[in-house]
């Protein structure tokens, strides 16, 4: 079976003595970098619709799950195996719609079900670690991690009921950031552009919007504009360096145009 003769390669390469030498010396922590990037590279394939490289990608990210488990059952902790069937046992318990006589009238009562079968593993999980926000991985990107941070403490009744208040708190922050600016405290700055940001994701989360999906277009939006006006400057023979601001700002103003018509 494929799975097995992964495993199996997997097994060989971390071999004490016939082993990779870079393969034998790698732990949890060191192969962190990687996951991260082969879980976005999983996500670059599937935005550019590219069948093929998503496959790809989808080994790579496979084969560091695989390497994990790998280390996991030298340490005598857990194994392939075990994750799977974890994994398995949480999506049948998730799903008693599909695995047991459950049934929900519309989708609206589904989601709620899952988020309630959600809610009570989490507050499992909390009478194991005695926190409300504990368990939210610090290593997920900034934006995500506060989304999901944020979501968790709405969860227990702290957050605003609607987006009036949270729209209002952002010119709020937007103020204090120009406040902090004017002091010239640079750790002041940092802390209010912080509170800027954090408040921006909560307006996004009450407007039904993933911030790091909105950003990621805004920035990708950003570039193909960038490069129009590059693309302008290079035809007439000079570098975008050596141009006045307001010949870029007009050329940034027939980039939108431009791109809105060809949208």
């Amino acid at each position: 079976m494929p799975m097995q003769k992964l495993l199996k390669v997997m097994a060989d390469l971390r071999h004490k003595e016939t082993g990779c030498s870079w393969d034998k010396k790698q732990d949890f922590n060191s192969l962190i970098p990687y996951v991260l990037e082969e879980a976005y590279e999983v996500v670059d394939a599937i935005e550019r619709e590219d069948m093929q490289d998503l496959r790809s990608e989808l080994g790579d990210l496979l084969f560091q799950v695989v390497f994990q488990a790998q280390i996991a059952e030298e340490k005598g902790l857990f194994d392939f195996e075990q994750i799977s069937d974890s994994v398995a046992d949480k999506l049948i318990r998730r799903h008693p719609h599909v695995f047991s006589d459950v049934s929900y009238a519309n989708e609206a009562e589904q989601k709620k079900a899952w988020e309630d079968l959600k809610a009570q593993e989490r507050k499992e999980k909390e009478l194991e670690n005695h926190k409300i926000l504990s368990g939210i991985a610090n290593s997920l990107p900034a934006l995500v991690h506060s989304e999901k941070t944020q979501d968790r403490a709405a969860q227990h009744g702290f957050d605003w009921p609607d987006v009036e208040p949270v729209y209002d708190k952002v010119l709020e922050e937007l103020d204090e950031v120009k406040e902090a600016w004017e002091s010239g405290d640079q750790a002041h700055i940092e802390e209010e552009i912080g509170d800027l940001l954090l408040v921006a994701v909560n307006l996004a989360r009450h407007m039904n919007v993933k911030p790091e999906q909105a950003l990621k277009k805004s920035t990708d939006k950003f570039k193909r504009r960038f490069e129009y006006i590059e693309n302008s400057v290079e035809a007439s023979g000079r570098e975008v360096k050596n141009c006045e601001l307001d010949e870029l700002d007009a050329l940034w103003k027939e980039a939108k145009i431009a791109f809105k018509q060809t949208t």
